[in-house]
């Protein structure tokens, strides 16, 4: 390993410590080295606040001046909630910027580098860019297509099954998997799931780990039968968006507004529209999306090619039985040359049971 991969893989490290808090920013970390010294290091922390550069100058203070600095993402050009990152480094004395990737930002795209190189300053960039182009791949979707990341994800057995014939499900997986499931909440702007999920279990859909953030909870309901009663319009411990067709009924449309849901009405005649739903979404801001639906949510993501991340959770478990529900549903397809491929597999134990993580490829 070379030694700038060195301080970047460090910088790289800060950055994802804040995995799920930068929402709908990117994922940055950056570290000042002078005279084989580390004087300042920085990560953002919060969409708002400073960036990780700022940061890192901060600490750094009057031993800015003549040093390197590695940062993972190009620093940012423009006025924004904060001023630009390649002026304040400029204005620094910093010698010379490692950057892992260029900014895919069209408000940026290059033009950090620009007034780097124009200072006279000395820039490498890709160094580890592959790492921080994964770790930011949410960021990298959304501000180039205003589209949010999908990732869906299931707790199944060995068989794919998602639970019995008897709709018993609890629980699929160890208490560790289900532990991780709320950290991927908490790392997601958005969770959705179908009303059919709200009808037979009435979950919360919010994330119980400490200093944990509720994501937007995301309901896809065709004809408004989100109850009432349920706690996702009730407990008030997130907002919940309600997706609808044209089929709707007016009367519960205003019913659950008054309760303080938010009803979106899809050009689907009797169906949400699933695309209608991820452009009012992004237009929204929200850059993720967990699904967490049943079978037939998934399959329908997945049949219009929307999912762009797998996350499975599978328990050394067989149940069995053609009643018992896959985690995806639907007809299937018909020959298997149409089969979805997944691809950059990742494997993992949690607990007694393996994390599966893959991109779908639609080719």
């Amino acid at each position: 390993m070379s030694e700038h991969e060195v301080y970047m893989k460090l910088a790289l490290n800060n950055a994802l410590a804040m995995k799920g808090q930068t929402v709908p920013n990117p994922l940055v970390g950056a570290v000042i080295v002078n005279h084989n010294r580390i004087v300042g290091v920085g990560a953002h922390l919060k969409a708002g606040g400073p960036h990780a550069e700022i940061h890192a100058l901060h600490m750094a203070g009057d031993q800015a001046k003549g040093g390197t600095m590695y940062v993972t993402l190009e620093p940012c050009s423009h006025h924004g909630r904060t001023g630009p990152c390649a002026v304040a480094i400029v204005e620094a004395g910093i010698k010379k910027v490692i950057v892992a990737t260029l900014d895919p930002n069209p408000l940026v795209a290059g033009n950090g580098i620009r007034i780097l190189k124009d200072a006279n300053i000395d820039v490498i960039v890709g160094v580890c860019e592959e790492e921080s182009i994964m770790m930011n791949e949410v960021f990298n979707k959304y501000i180039t297509t205003k589209n949010p990341f999908i990732t869906m994800k299931s707790a199944t057995t060995l068989d794919g099954k998602i639970s019995a014939y008897t709709s018993d499900s609890k629980w699929i997986t160890s208490e560790e998997a289900r532990k991780d499931v709320h950290q991927l909440r908490h790392e997601h702007a958005g969770i959705l799931v179908g009303v059919q999920t709200v009808i037979k279990d009435d979950p919360e859909l919010t994330t119980r780990i400490e200093h944990g953030r509720n994501p937007i909870r995301i309901i896809l309901d065709s004809r408004l039968r989100t109850p009432l009663h349920s706690k996702v319009v009730t407990d008030k411990q997130a907002e919940t968006w309600i997706f609808t067709s044209k089929n709707y009924s007016q009367l519960t449309k205003d019913q659950l507004e008054a309760l303080g849901a938010k009803v979106f009405i899809t050009s689907g005649t009797e169906q949400v529209d699933l695309k209608d739903t991820l452009q009012i979404l992004g237009e929204k801001g929200v850059s993720s999306v967990l699904i967490e639906g049943g079978g037939d949510v998934n399959a329908s993501f997945l049949a219009e090619k929307l999912v762009d991340k797998l996350v499975l959770y599978m328990a050394p478990k067989v149940i069995g039985g053609k009643g018992a529900p896959g985690f995806i549903g639907g007809l299937g397809i018909e020959k298997m040359a149409d089969a979805v491929h997944i691809d950059r597999i990742d494997i993992m134990k949690i607990g007694n049971d393996f994390k599966f993580t893959g991109y779908p490829s639609y080719k």
